[in-house]
Parts: C-alpha cells; structure tokens; sequence
C-alpha cells in the first residue's frame, strides 16, 4: 500500500512518454519536503529482482549495490523529460554519491550502450554510470506507468518511496531526503523487524499518522 505526502492530483500524457502535470498541496510537519509528486510507501516493499548491463556490457542487479541506499531512476534518450534531469542527477551523484548512496540510471533504449553514450557525451555527463535494458523488462519490473520513473531503494534492497515522472533533482530537499534515508538506513534492518518497524519519517511525514490526499491513478 502506498500514499501520497500531501493533496496529490496527477495528469499525464500516454505512453510512450508519460510527462506528468503535477498540481499538489503539501501538508508537511516538518520543512524537509520531498518532491511534489513523490508518493512514500507505508512500509518498505520487497523490489523485484532487476537484470541490466553496466557500460562494460557485463550484467548486473540491484542486489550488486544492496549496501547503499539507491535512487534507480528508468529513463530513455527519447524521453524529454528524462533528458532534461540527467544533468541535475548528474550533479547529485557527484555530491552524494560514494559507500552509502548511488544514483543508478537504468535506460530502456534500444540502440543500447552507444546511444547512451552519446547522450552523455552530448550533455556533459560525467559522474553517472551507465546502465541499460534493451528488453524495456524493467518497466513491468518495478510497476512503472510511464517514464521517468525514480524510485528510493534502502539498503536491503526495499523501494521506501518513488517519484513518478520528472523531478527538480538539484533541489535543497532532494539532498535533505536522501541524506535522510542514507542516515536512517545506516545499519540494514533485517527482514523481521522490518515488518513491525515503521519506515522512517523522512520526507516531514511520520508513517504512524493517517496519509491525508489521494493516491495517483492513471487517466486513460
């Protein structure tokens, strides 16, 4: 189950490139927000098992970086959206990327490793690896509607909360929120104890206290 930090209304263009048109209230105790249209899971949920290629074709999984607190971001060169927050996830992999935290940009083009690379060549990425599924099987994988999609998994491997469609990566709260979780998650819960502890408050939400707003649905 998941709900929404805030009021939370969603729009959004259909496939192949959902961008979405956000008009969100949020009601938040704290002054650490999270992206508009970022929806906190109740409690951590089990992420399916991902296969992807790293830039030297060698194949990889999510479990290759079970030790930090990922932000899997599922993108594509022929998303503008995706294209235009590359440079800003970029730019927070180099601040915050190390031992605990990683930005993994998984992309779903077609043309694979070389049209990734020229894409980053083109815009100036330099601190960001470069992931790709050619099959698109990340989509169904992890429930995607459309692209963007960036989810924040914690060091067990559990997605704590997602932002659906593009996001302003180079905001002071995003760090905050990251930051956050990367404090928070220090130590790995074990599977046991994370069924009766709540997943932190990070994003100015404590999970004990009812969700207010409704939960995002796709429009036809």
């Amino acid at each position: 189950m998941t709900r929404n930090v805030g009021a939370l209304t969603l729009g959004f263009a259909t496939w192949p490139c959902a961008t979405m048109a956000v008009v969100a209230t949020l009601r938040i105790a704290s002054a650490q927000e999270v992206p508009k249209n970022f929806v906190l899971m109740d409690k951590p949920k089990p992420v399916a098992e991902i296969a992807f290629n790293d830039g030297d074709g060698h194949p990889r999984s999510l479990a290759d970086f079970k030790s930090k607190v990922v932000l899997l971001n599922v993108w594509a060169t022929w998303c503008v959206p995706c294209r235009k927050e590359m440079p800003a996830l970029d730019r927070l992999q180099a601040s915050l990327g190390g031992a605990d935290f990683e930005v993994v940009p998984v992309s779903i083009d077609r043309g694979g490793l070389e049209t990734i690379q020229k894409f980053y060549t083109e815009t100036g990425i330099r601190d960001l690896a470069m992931y790709v599924d050619t099959s698109g099987q990340i989509l169904r994988q992890v429930g995607a509607i459309g692209l963007p999609t960036t989810l924040f998994v914690d060091r067990a491997g559990q997605e704590v909360g997602r932002v659906i469609g593009p996001a302003e990566w180079g905001a002071p709260e995003i760090a905050e929120f990251a930051t956050c979780l990367v404090s928070q998650n220090k130590t790995a819960p074990s599977q046991e104890s994370s069924k009766s502890t709540p997943t932190p408050p990070c994003g100015g939400r404590d999970p004990r206290l009812p969700a207010s707003g409704t939960s995002a649905n796709p429009q036809p």
